[in-house]
């Protein structure tokens, strides 16, 4: 057993982290400033201890391992404590290759966009077809009821982040998980206080590919240039998956209802069965294409991964459904990339054509507050009927860096969408809560928490029906 001590537990990955090596036995603790649910209801559960703020007097004696969260930097009272007294220390993808991975068959699940739904789809269909894996994803998938499962089996599957690993190592946490089975759905620009362009991005996946030894599997989105372009710096099987014609894994025949999509599978032009994800669109299908990939590596059935499938319950704030009031259908969605927005729309389009389509995004993250990605919004968003968009999130920019979400507005009119620039969360909800009919649609996007719109604008349906 190890004395285990991490510097900012809150955020998602190193909660779980936390939670994960409670689970082998380690004594585990942490700190974090603001420490509120519902990470902290979660890891009290779990028994690991939790202390509220940074203070040098929480690095005691008897602890054996620091681990150091990527938003920690130099200046944090219990990093420079660690560092003046030379305490042995290291990142998040370092504790968990060195505790997990070793020993495991990594399956790592990498890409811009639809990692964390990929990763859930992967783990839950080893899990439903007796594999037993370990699970490692970013976010919370329904069915583990959490963000980590610990199994018996060979397999770990882990979400496979390109964003960096802590202060001391600037490079992506992906290089540290030992990947011999490796996914990598999509590549584009994202990260931009990480990475200054694409092509800095582009050497990042290059990297990750070459590190699958000679045995292993490297499977590729075939519907991505990028992507598919890295199979010259691969020295090990590869595979390609997605609808496009030649790919490997190739999916056919899409048919999208209210609530699921449907679709035929060939591999290597040779039928393999029929299948039905509770997810809308052609992106989710891609996803879906990957996880069955792995599983027939793994040595799974058509038939055992078409159930699992059916049985995939979502992962939340993935185009998760909040509550209905009044005929509206309010939907919470992580999307924050304008190439995911698109792709979001677009399936919910494809499932609902008739249907009036709200889209209220919050530009929060570090890459779509840029002013450089205004046309692909104007793309994304103009897929929806009505579109709101409030200011940048608290955005250091420069002006003439920082996206303009009056003028995006501006140019969303001009093309003939509904658009509209409204500053203040409550009067976005008095707005949608007043104008929103029986049948409308409402997806909130965002990668924050955006003041608890969600809620919000179901009050506000609410309060209309009652009165």
């Amino acid at each position: 057993m190890q004395r285990i001590h991490l510097i900012g537990i809150c955020g998602t990955a190193m909660g779980t982290v936390a939670a994960m090596l409670k689970a082998r036995g380690h004594d585990v603790r942490g700190s974090d400033q603001n420490v509120y649910p519902p990470m902290s209801d979660f890891l009290r559960q779990q028994g690991v201890t939790l202390l509220e703020g940074y203070r040098p007097e929480h690095i005691s004696a008897d602890l054996d391992m620091i681990v150091i969260g990527n938003a920690i930097s130099r200046g944090n009272p219990e990093l420079e404590e660690v560092l003046d007294r030379k305490i042995r220390y290291c990142s998040l993808p370092e504790i968990i290759r060195d505790h997990f991975l070793w020993r495991s068959r990594s399956v790592v699940i990498a890409g811009t966009h639809g990692k964390t739904t990929t990763t859930s789809l992967t783990g839950w269909l080893l899990t439903h077809g007796g594999a037993d894996p370990s699970v490692f994803i970013g976010g919370i998938a329904e069915n583990f009821e959490g963000s980590y499962r610990i199994g018996g089996g060979r397999e770990f599957v882990i979400e496979g982040d390109e964003y960096d690993s802590a202060f001391f190592d600037k490079t992506a946490k992906f290089l540290k998980y030992l990947p011999d089975i490796a996914v990598v759905n999509n590549i584009e620009f994202d990260h931009a206080d990480i990475y200054p362009d694409l092509d800095a991005i582009r050497l990042a996946f290059r990297r990750f590919v070459n590190l699958v030894p000679r045995r292993g599997l490297l499977l590729l989105g075939a519907d991505n240039a990028d992507a598919v372009a890295l199979e010259q710096f691969a020295r090990c099987r590869i595979e390609t998956f997605g609808l496009s014609d030649g790919a490997t894994w190739q999916a056919h025949d899409l048919a999208v209802s209210a609530t699921s999509t449907t679709f035929n599978v060939r591999r290597d032009g040779r039928p393999v069965g029929a299948f039905e994800v509770p997810m809308l669109g052609a992106y989710n299908v891609r996803n879906a294409l990957a996880a069955l990939a792995v599983g027939a590596a793994v040595g799974l059935s058509p038939d055992t991964m078409a159930e699992g499938l059916r049985k995939f319950r979502g992962v939340r704030r993935r185009m998760e459904h909040r509550g209905t009031v009044d005929g509206v259908m309010v939907y919470d969605d992580f999307a924050h990339h304008p190439t995911a927005i698109e792709e979001t729309l677009t399936g919910v389009r494809s499932a609902h054509p008739h249907r009036r389509i709200w889209a209220i995004f919050e530009p929060r993250s570090a890459t779509s507050c840029r002013r450089i990605f205004h046309e692909d919004f104007a793309r994304a968003l103009g897929k929806a009927d009505r579109v709101i968009l409030p200011s940048v999130f608290r955005s250091s920019l420069p002006d003439d860096q920082r996206l303009d979400t009056e003028q995006l507005v501006a140019d969303l009119k001009t093309s003939g969408v509904d658009a509209r620039f409204i500053p203040a969360t409550d009067a976005i909800v008095k707005t949608v809560s007043r104008e929103a009919r029986a049948g409308d649609l409402v997806i909130v996007m965002s990668n924050g928490g955006f003041d608890n719109i969600h809620q919000k604008l179901l009050d506000a349906l609410a309060t209309r029906t009652a009165h």
